[in-house]
């Protein structure tokens, strides 16, 4: 039972960023990117207006944050040194980390942008206005194929995700609210995980817990990316669920198609034609496969049965620190790698073990949609389920 990733994850990750600055033979590797900064360090925060950039060299890690960071930065194990202003605007954070990579004897750098990323009204200035820039976007593709430990975090992320989404389906009733459902189920699954492991649980919790789950309700389930209405459930509702958890900073998805009372002849036929499209998905996917095939697969089922009318997205995608990552399970994945306007090759347009993929196609209807997901790894051997609530109907029926 994993909880936490072990601290030779990040000397590894440390590594390989420093085998690639060495092969590119710059200075320093910049980084503001508020997700790769984590993934290399493992000091997490909330990307602000106020920049947080991260400098590696061979010989060193230093670190530029708001003052209102610096206290939760400073224990980090892997940060030499920490470099602080007191505010956006009136600290200058760009101008503290140029001061920062100089001192660092940093004269050219290649960053994962040419400055922090312009939000809650962020606005420059560029890095390469204080010294030679280059981009590089190292970090999001080591991020593709996950190590043992981190496959291991979404392993336990899916067994809570499980036990959510059971609350989920126990609590739903006939003249239930579909956010007070929501709230029940997240709250219990979140208080059954924090008890159950304890001081192993290091995660930064917020109010909300751990553990959420869900679901899109009522017509809304016609848009994949439908909200809850503020409708209570009714009989004959078609639900599209989801239950996540997340074990330090790393998730799984699990999503279901459910019926509140007995489903329709033409509410079954929809929910077997999507459930044959998982099935399909899943059974093409292993190390080697071509990416692009699992969705041409689904895509050719889909005409057979003549519903590509009803489809709306691809088979799935990469998941692990970020809800979604590339590499994306779409017929076009391997035009994508061949295109000049990426940084892909050939070799990424296969799977490769430590890839952990959300299956997912979908089925929408002008009244209700039709989506499981599942997350699955892939291995040497082949693939592993690591979510496992029943994808069957009689088990998706609210009675």
């Amino acid at each position: 039972m994993a909880t936490t990733l072990p601290q030779s994850e990040f000397a590894n990750r440390l590594g390989e960023l420093r085998d690639r600055l060495g092969e590119a033979e710059a200075d320093a590797a910049v980084f503001f990117d508020a997700m790769s900064i984590e993934y290399l360090t493992g000091f997490g925060h909330i990307q602000t207006e106020r920049p947080v950039v991260l400098g590696v060299t061979e010989e060193g890690i230093e670190i530029t944050v708001p003052r209102l960071e610096v206290e939760r930065v400073e224990p980090n194990p892997w940060i030499d040194a920490v470099h602080h202003y007191f505010d956006y605007p009136g600290g200058r954070p760009i101008e503290v980390a140029a001061e920062m990579l100089s001192g660092m004897g940093v004269e050219s750098v290649l960053a994962d942008a040419d400055g922090a990323p312009g939000v809650m009204g962020y606005e420059g200035p560029a890095l390469s206005e204080f010294l030679d820039l280059e981009t590089q976007s190292w970090v999001p593709r080591m991020r593709w194929a996950k190590s043992d430990a981190e496959i291991d975090l979404i392993r336990e992320s899916a067994t809570w995700a499980n036990l959510g989404h059971r609350y989920l389906a126990e609590y739903a009733e006939v003249g239930a609210h579909p956010a007070t459902v929501s709230q029940r189920a997240s709250t219990d699954a979140s208080r059954a995980m924090l008890d159950t492991l304890g001081d192993r649980f290091e995660e930064r919790v917020r109010g909300s817990g751990p553990v959420h789950a869900g679901f899109i309700s009522a017509h809304e389930t016609a848009l994949p990316h439908g909200h809850t209405p503020n409708q209570r459930l009714r009989e004959g509702d078609v639900l599209v669920t989801g239950a996540s958890s997340n074990v330090d900073g790393y998730r799984s998805e699990l999503e279901r198609t459910m019926f509140v009372g007995e489903p329709s002849d033409d509410q079954v036929h929809h929910f077997e034609l999507m459930l044959e499209a998982q099935t399909i998905a899943i059974e093409a996917l292993g190390p080697g496969v071509p990416i692009a095939d699992v969705d041409h697969a689904v895509w050719e089922y889909f005409e057979e049965q003549g519903v590509t009318d009803l489809a709306q997205h691809h088979v799935g995608h990469n998941i692990g620190m970020g809800g979604h990552e590339p590499p994306y399970i779409d017929r076009g994945w391997a035009e994508h790698c061949e295109s000049e306007h990426t940084s892909y090759t050939d070799e990424d347009a296969v799977m490769e073990p430590g890839h952990v993929y959300t299956i997912e196609p979908g089925l929408y209807t002008e009244t209700e949609g039709y989506r499981h997901s599942d997350t699955i790894a892939v291995t040497d051997e082949g693939i592993e389920w690591l979510t496992y609530f029943p994808r069957d109907l009689e088990a998706n029926v609210i009675r």
